[in-house]
């Protein structure tokens, strides 16, 4: 560009006014490089400009983004109730709301709300219209606005209109959650208004990483256009590759529809589907796919099939179809380790019939041909659990040990340790059990059996008198594992006798110890997803808020899990609350109350129907606390829970209790349903629990293993226990799922009562 300039003074001109003209201009340019085109720019002139358009950009959104949530502050609650409810009433309150604001961001905001609410009732043509009135919001929610007016063209089939407002989507909004919903739209619309080869040009861009819906549109994309082959290519690859998406069902009729009766694929192919369907979970499909395989399998992949096939005979309770396999693999298998592996499975069905006798062969025969085996291990402590609930402790304890003996540091080793040591302890042999309880702490520091490893070695001591000793114990348990259940077991004996000055013993200073790391909490203002979240959740579009959150991590994961938790709390699902602060924050029990943040503690300990709930407690004279602690176990707080066994609701009642109870409330035509009701599972729940207590005459650890696992277990274990004290009956319940149960409820108590002390 400046040699053109340069050219110019060459030229001779005559006029002296258009000389001095040209020389004035072309100092101007050259001192003016902002004014000069962008071709004549170097590369880092170039960067510079757009990392600075970029940065202006994005802090023109953030003030955007501030003065609309400052100015929405009051529209969630009457944003919530219209899209729970969609009422005549809602939709004019927030139309009021929006009118009211009609000058400022919120207006715009509300009619979102509003157009988002007729989209969920099926009035497209309304929800456009509101969205028409949101556009101020396109600076900052515009992919949103597009992808719904999108949306609500694909529900009115009106294709080219979807296409004609997702043209540009991708580059206009490249950094959109939405990106993949908006370009299977496209691509489908594309197909439907006939543009095949255009949904393929575009789909094949977007191919990786490899997607079973992108691919099912593919292969729609190529069937439309005529090109069989290329569908149906398309169609096997989900159906072999990808058989545990919503798509692979979708695939196989799509090629049956083809003439393909099944579809048509490689013994490898095959091979693949069903040990991906095997490692699913997907055992009846297993069980479908190995058959045929078996049938035209080679010889050299013969015992691998037959051992598969037999597993998954064994997971949908074929166990004598399965027995026969497995034996037969036992005898015939080439390779140890599918002996081994049928070994195990032939034990675990001996053990099912109660046939003792051959189930020691069997872990015998293990002993010899797979000693170091996994498979091993896995029949040794299925053997161990098994005496152990057969209440042949000396038995169990030999199994126990055998685990950690054999492998020190093994998958099953500190918790087959512990096991063996409180049996030892339980069987009266208290020199051993100490030196047990001892070697627990030496050989597995960080295990999840060390607090209670900690507060019985302190009940050993007190029993012989060592005061000093015992104090080490329950005062390093108190530290390290601040509120665990067997913490605040040792802080009770703590009060008893006493907190004189203390010295740990060597074995105690080598435990590590175990605390929450500092986190950040604040949510970043400069977090562009973040703040869009927040906006979007004053709008109470949760979930799209919830996914906004989910992808703006920085590498600091706590602010957004209580964030994103705070959101779950706001749309009532404080069951996923729950979960994303227990995943953040996994040693929370570690923390003192000061070592995270109030909303933190609240969101893991939170206490909705909290006035009904204190209403139906004090009604059956029970602990709030303990029974809020309770719930938090059954369900998280979930009203819509529904388990396995089919107990419902937030306390969890089997319909049998349920109607039971309903009836001592002479309550009229009573349905399994309203068990999912707060009001109705709390009042049914608190007095079926309160039964249980009594039945325990106010033991309440016997009362919530009964809750758990039964009345007539929990008696049972009791009769044939003699247990000195409630800790000893806790800790020797069988079941883990049951000991943990009631570890867990009664830690949880406490907490409860520290975080809310006025009620």
């Amino acid at each position: 560009m400046y040699r053109s300039w340069a050219l110019v003074f060459r030229v001779k001109v005559k006029s002296v006014a258009v000389r001095r003209f040209l020389f004035v201009l072309s100092v101007f340019l050259l001192l003016a490089p902002g004014l000069v085109p962008s071709e004549a720019w170097s590369a880092p002139q170039r960067k510079k400009q757009t990392r600075s358009s970029k940065s202006t950009a994005k802090q023109r959104k953030l003030q955007h983004i501030n003065k609309a949530f400052i100015a929405s502050a009051d529209l969630k609650p009457m944003a919530q109730q219209l899209l729970a409810d969609r009422t005549p009433q809602a939709y004019a309150g927030v139309e009021a709301y929006a009118h009211n604001h009609e000058k400022d961001e919120a207006g715009p905001l509300a009619w979102l709300v509003i157009g988002y609410a007729h989209y969920l009732d099926s009035d497209f043509l309304k929800a456009q219209a509101a969205w028409q009135r949101a556009e101020a919001l396109t600076p900052v929610l515009g992919d949103y606005l597009i992808y719904l007016n999108a949306s609500a063209y694909q529900a009115q089939q009106k294709n080219a209109d979807v296409v004609k407002t997702l043209a540009d989507f991708e580059q206009k909004y490249p950094d959109s959650l939405l990106l993949h919903d908006a370009a299977l739209m496209y691509a489908r619309s594309l197909t439907a208004t006939g543009a095949s080869q255009r949904a393929i040009t575009f789909l094949e861009k977007h191919r990786q990483p490899a997607r079973s819906d992108i691919e099912f549109a593919l292969a729609q994309a190529h069937l439309a256009k005529g090109e069989k082959d290329a569908a149906a290519e398309i169609f096997r690859r989900i159906y072999f590759e990808m058989p545990l998406s919503s798509e692979a069902e979708g695939a196989a009729f799509e090629l049956r529809a083809m003439g393909e009766g099944q579809p048509n694929g490689s013994f490898d192919d095959r091979r693949s589907r069903a040990e991906l369907l095997l490692k699913g979970k997907r055992y009846q499909q297993a069980v479908t796919d190995l058959s045929s395989l078996l049938e035209k399998a080679p010889s050299t992949a013969l015992d691998a099939l037959q051992l598969d096939f037999a597993t998954a005979l064994y997971r949908t309770h074929k166990r004598d179809d399965a027995q026969h396999l497995f034996e037969s693999a036992a005898q015939k298998a080439a390779i140890p380790e599918f002996k081994a592996q049928a070994l195990y499975f032939l034990a675990e069905i001996a053990r099912e019939k109660g046939d003792r006798d051959h189930h020691a062969d069997l872990i015998s025969q293990l002993r010899t041909l797979a000693p170091d085996s996994t498979w091993l291990q896995e029949s040794l402590l299925s053997a161990a659990n098994m005496n152990l609930i057969k209440k042949d402790n000396e038995t169990a304890v030999r199994f126990y040990s055998e685990i950690y003996q054999r492998q020190r540091n093994g998958k099953f080793s500190p918790y087959a340790h512990w096991k063996a040591a409180w049996l030892t302890y339980r069987l009266g042999k208290k020199d051993d059990a100490k030196r047990l309880f001892e070697e627990h702490l030496d050989f597995y520091p960080a295990s999840a059996e060390t607090p209670a490893a900690l507060y019985w070695r302190g009940r050993v001591a007190e029993s012989d008198g060592d005061q000093p000793l015992a104090r080490a114990y329950y005062q390093k348990l108190s530290e390290r594992y601040r509120y665990f259940y067997y913490a605040n077991l040792g802080r009770e004996r703590l009060s008893k006798i006493g907190l004189d000055n203390i010295s740990d013993p060597p074995l105690l200073k080598k435990l590590p110890a175990l605390s929450v790391t500092a986190q950040k909490w604040d949510v970043p203002a400069d977090n562009l997803r973040a703040q869009k979240a927040q906006l979007l959740s004053n709008a109470a579009l949760f979930d799209f808020a919830v996914k906004e959150l989910q992808a703006a991590t920085d590498g600091t994961p706590s602010w957004q899990a209580q964030a994103i938790a705070q959101i779950y709390a706001d749309s009532s699902h404080y069951h996923r609350g729950i979960e994303t602060l227990k995943r953040a924050v996994p040693n929370y029990f570690s923390s003192d109350l000061n070592q995270l943040p109030r909303p933190v503690w609240q969101g893991l300990f939170p206490r909705p129907y909290w006035d009904e709930l204190k209403k139906d407690a004090a009604q059956n004279a029970l602990d709030p606390f303990l029974v809020a602690s309770l719930i938090r176990q059954e369900s998280e707080f979930n009203p819509s829970a529904l388990s396995h066994a089919n107990a419902f609701g937030l306390m969890q009642l089997l319909p049998k209790v349920g109607k039971g109870v309903a009836k001592e409330f002479k309550i009229k035509h009573f349905s399994n349903d309203e068990l999912f009701v707060p009001n109705i599972n709390l009042e049914l729940g608190t007095r079926y629990f309160k039964h249980m207590v009594d039945h325990y005459d106010g033991q309440i650890e016997y009362a919530l293993a009964a809750y758990n696992a039964g009345e007539d277990r929990v008696d049972d274990w009791r009769k044939s226990g003699d247990f000195k004290d409630i800790d000893e009956f806790v800790e020797s319940i069988p079941f883990t799922e049951t000991r943990e149960y009631v570890q867990a409820i009664m830690r949880n108590a406490v907490l409860y009562k520290l975080l809310y002390p006025k009620g």
